[in-house]
């Protein structure tokens, strides 16, 4: 950030009088709102920090760090008595009467736009620290940022600072994150159909080395042969023999290749259970033919759906961050495990996983269906608690967009799973249910 940009920023927001709320929705950004309906959003990545002006955001996920919740108590709610930026440098400072207090308490929010040591530190009124986004140790600086340490000043240092008139601050912060929106997004979906489409890949490709059916009926019958020859001509083999040469049962000479470590009495059986794996494997082929089509047919319909999401949120939903340490246990062996506003959703890829999930759901879990569209089933895990209505959409959204690529207005029922009846296979009945409208969209071509 340059100084002219703050100080135009710090002129801005000072004609407002009330934090209505003040979040993380990322790992370095942090979303302020004022008097209730202006948001601005304060990104403090390190060598990359920004100021922006966008609608209100969903976090991508929950964050409850020490730092999260002292931004909440000390900013939501609160007075904004100014905004100055400090000592002339690359540093916005907030100063806030907090709504809780019970005297006249004063607390900052100090916002340091500097460079590798960019950070978000709250401060009582006797310059001590009381948490901050990063700290940092002795090691690293001679500022020490940990809360109950007096917050040292940062080293003036002479730099030439370019100058520029702004003349709408609104606009200009509008324009940045319009452009940042715009990059992020294409680098996200470029990330994440990269992965998407190695999935579908990697389902294709065992779709290919899947044996053929009637090659495997071939030879089913072929070894069942074979045996029968080995049983009809048992006196002829010697136990160090490696070929039985001899005729078949149409008269016609053959060379039979003989097992090496097997019993000369057990050869037969040997041939014998080759027949019955691959009449076995012939019989189930299908059954793992239409397992893997459907799963990848999932991924098709999740790259469908990256392709047409206009929004950081959205790619995040489809294909979220590596699980955390914490959730790594939490990985499905059968379905996708997704979060939406830390609530579990289950959503199963073909027949076979949304009869597992139906049986693994709890009574007062939400079950979610498109309405005549054979697809996903989506379970929401409530643990009794009423689900907020983002969340409801949000599963609709991934329940539609993993059933179909094609766009259209879809209907999406929902209901507590113990008012669905399983029926015969993954079909059920329902009852007691409400309707979710969602609209997907095509993907634009452009000519």
């Amino acid at each position: 950030m340059k100084l002219y940009e703050l100080k135009a920023i710090a002129k801005r927001l000072s004609n407002f009088t009330f934090i209505s709320r003040a979040r993380r929705i990322e790992d370095n950004t942090v979303e302020i709102m004022f008097d209730k309906s202006e948001s601005y959003f304060f990104n403090m990545t390190r060598g990359n920090s920004t100021i922006y002006k966008a609608p209100t955001q969903r976090p991508l996920q929950g964050y409850n760090a020490p730092f999260d919740t002292l931004l909440h108590s000390l900013l939501s709610g609160s007075k904004l008595r100014a905004v100055d930026v400090s000592n002339n440098d690359r540093v916005l400072r907030f100063t806030i009467a907090p709504k809780s207090s019970y005297k006249d308490q004063i607390v900052y929010l100090q916002l340091e736009f500097t460079g590798k040591n960019t950070n978000a530190i709250l401060i009582d009124d006797n310059e001590v620290i009381i948490e901050a986004l990063r700290h940092i140790d002795t090691d690293s600086s001679f500022r020490v940022i940990r809360p109950g340490m007096e917050l040292l000043s940062i080293p003036s240092l002479e730099r030439k600072e370019e100058t520029q008139n702004i003349d709408d601050v609104d606009v200009y912060l509008q324009d940045k994150f319009t452009q940042m929106q715009s990059k992020k997004l294409e680098e996200m979906k470029k990330q994440k159909l990269s992965i998407v489409s190695k999935k579908i890949k990697k389902f294709a490709q065992l779709l290919n080395k899947l044996p053929n059916e009637k090659k495997l009926k071939i030879q089913a019958k072929a070894h069942n042969a074979t045996a029968r020859l080995i049983l009809a001509n048992l006196y002829q083999i010697k136990p160090y023999d490696t070929t039985l040469k001899t005729y078949d049962f149409e008269g016609s000479k053959v060379n039979i290749p003989l097992p090496k470590d097997v019993k000369v009495n057990r050869m037969s059986d040997y041939y014998f259970n080759l027949s019955k794996r691959a009449k076995s494997k012939a019989k189930n082929v299908h059954i793992e033919q239409e397992n893997l089509a459907s799963k990848k047919t999932f991924y098709e319909n999740i790259y469908t759906a990256l392709e047409e999401a206009n929004t950081p949120y959205s790619l995040e939903l489809l294909v979220p961050k590596r699980a955390k340490s914490l959730r790594k246990k939490e990985k499905l062996r059968e379905g996708e495990l997704f979060w939406i506003e830390d609530y579990k959703v289950f959503v199963g890829r073909n027949s076979n996983e949304n009869q597992k999930l139906l049986r693994l759901a709890k009574s007062n879990d939400i079950w979610m269906h498109t309405r005549e569209i054979p697809g996903s089933h989506v379970i929401i895990r409530t643990d009794k608690q009423n689900l907020p209505e983002s969340v409801l959409k949000a599963a609709a959204k991934l329940c539609v967009d993993f059933s179909t690529g094609q766009p259209g207005n879809y209907l999406v029922d929902y209901t507590k799973r113990k008012f669905v009846k399983i029926q015969e296979g993954s079909s059920v009945e329902y009852d007691k249910y409400q309707t979710l409208s969602v609209l997907k969209e095509g993907v634009e071509i452009r000519l």
